[in-house]
């Protein structure tokens, strides 16, 4: 009886939440995250009435597309945030701190084809509410053929991230983002008008290209704003990239090639990530093969920037020459480095003539202070023979020196003969050399001679502080100077 009265002088209360100013009703609307909640708030007073229609952060997710448009044509112009992410399948997602919209059902999203002509109506609906910040999510099940779209105009866009499968994307006369800081293209999009999308960007600080198909293979970006700039080239060959950003402080490059030709200039750039893949066989030098090349700059304390050089063995009717072999490597080198990786899969050949060219490369040897050389084990041995194209005639009496090499490291020593001369020729082409490190594989600790040479070795080097442990890190024993 008691509780009846209560709620009976509750319901003859004051309205005391619809006193509150429009600002909070939209603050209170916006934490339901779901437009149906927040329309059925106008059954409760007028007062809630239409202000659904006024947020500021709106998502579309698991709402059908035909029902997108029509949604977005009730909404209020000047949103802060348009993210509209169609999903291949039905499933029930919710966006922390955002409103979630689901207009009707989301049965027969997989019956609904998008072409051209809706792609672009369903962009324009899109651009007349002047986001801030647009997301486009569009899954490729859904698309019919390739997508010819014409990217609105969006003058207060300051984040742009259109995620389409076999986009054609274009920019129309008189289209201008003005305010644009961000911009991210992603997943398949088979062509962009880079150069005509940058030119009406300037201000432009951050871009983002993921699974892109570029015209022809070319990559070309020219930006005086731009600050960042990263691309991660999924599938398809590149076969040129050219980079004008006076401005540019961070650069993230993935590439697949099988020659490629490169051009950055960046005169502020400091952090940087490439790494580039070649098909196999594409560039050979002798009876090697160029696998991947990889310049990385280290946020961290004592990590030098370092080139990382992934080769194996690879038997070619055609084998390539030392001259094209470096050629291709030094196109990838847009940045100072003092540290060298070499991987090296070397199925039982001799290394020495891979690596000293590489360490004689002009751009390498007065640059590169640490060497480390990772041998790999393959399950594939062979033979190497006396004449193998492996080791050069008189690769054992050849002098070179590498006067900035301070020093080296060593993973996988096997203490076969030619690694035990390897080991002699670093030492002695190398007069700033101060620590030599070796990880031995168990083979050679298993010999009883194997560590008797490796010492003896090194007696041979009293100012060069010599270090040796088991590839699986055990110490094993040291001499210093």
């Amino acid at each position: 009886m008691e509780f009846r009265r209560r709620s009976a002088r509750l319901r003859a209360g004051a309205d005391r939440i619809s006193a509150l100013p429009d600002d909070l009703l939209l603050l209170v609307l916006a934490r339901l995250r779901c437009a149906r909640a927040a329309a059925r708030t106008g059954l409760i007073s007028r007062r809630w009435r239409g202000l659904a229609a006024r947020l500021r952060e709106i998502v579309f997710r698991g709402v059908p597309l035909h029902r997108i448009e029509a949604a977005l044509g009730r909404l209020s112009p000047a949103v802060s945030l348009l993210e509209i992410r169609v999903p291949k399948e039905r499933r029930a997602d919710t966006a922390r701190g955002k409103l979630l919209l689901r207009v009707g059902p989301a049965r027969g999203n997989s019956l609904l084809r998008v072409g051209t002509t809706r792609a672009n109506s369903l962009l324009r609906a899109a651009a007349r509410l002047e986001p801030e910040e647009l997301v486009f999510d569009l899954p490729s099940d859904l698309i019919d053929g390739s997508l010819v779209v014409d990217l609105p105009c969006l003058r207060r866009a300051t984040f742009i991230a259109l995620r389409i499968f076999l986009l054609i994307l274009r920019v129309p006369d008189g289209a201008e983002f003005p305010a644009l800081e961000s911009l991210s293209l992603s997943c398949g999009i088979a062509h962009a008008h880079l150069d005509a999308l940058l030119r009406h960007c300037p201000r432009l600080r951050t871009l983002r290209l993921g699974g892109f198909l570029f015209d022809q293979g070319d990559l070309r970006v020219n930006s005086a704003s731009l600050q960042e700039l990263a691309v991660d080239r999924e599938s398809g060959l590149t076969h040129r990239v050219d980079i004008v950003a006076p401005a540019l402080k961070q650069l993230s490059m993935s590439l697949i090639a099988t020659e490629v030709s490169i051009s950055v200039l960046a005169p502020m750039v400091e952090k940087v990530s490439w790494h580039c893949c070649y098909r196999a066989g594409s560039i050979t030098f002798g009876l090697w093969e160029l696998e991947q090349v990889t310049l990385e700059t280290s946020e961290s304390q004592g990590q030098l920037p370092s080139l990382q050089i992934h080769a194996s063995i690879f038997r070619s009717n055609f084998p390539g020459g030392a001259i094209s072999f470096t050629q291709e490597i030094a196109k990838h080198m847009v940045v100072a480095f003092s540290a060298l990786e070499l991987h090296l899969k070397t199925a039982g050949h001799v290394f020495r003539a891979i690596v000293f060219l590489l360490l004689g490369m002009n751009r390498i040897r007065p640059a590169v202070r640490r060497l480390k050389l990772v041998l790999w084990r393959t399950t594939v041995r062979e033979r190497c023979l006396p004449n193998c194209p492996c080791q050069p005639l008189d690769w054992r009496s050849q002098t070179v020196s590498f006067t900035h090499l301070e020093e080296v490291e060593i993973t996988g020593f096997e203490g076969v003969g030619h690694e035990f001369d390897f080991l002699k020729l670093m030492l002695g082409c190398s007069p700033a050399l101060k620590k030599m490190t070796l990880k031995l594989s168990r083979d050679v600790w298993s010999r009883k001679d194997g560590c008797t040479i490796i010492n003896d070795i090194f007696k041979a080097y009293p100012s060069v502080q010599c270090y040796v442990y088991l590839s699986y890190g055990k110490y094993m024993f040291c001499m210093l100077c």
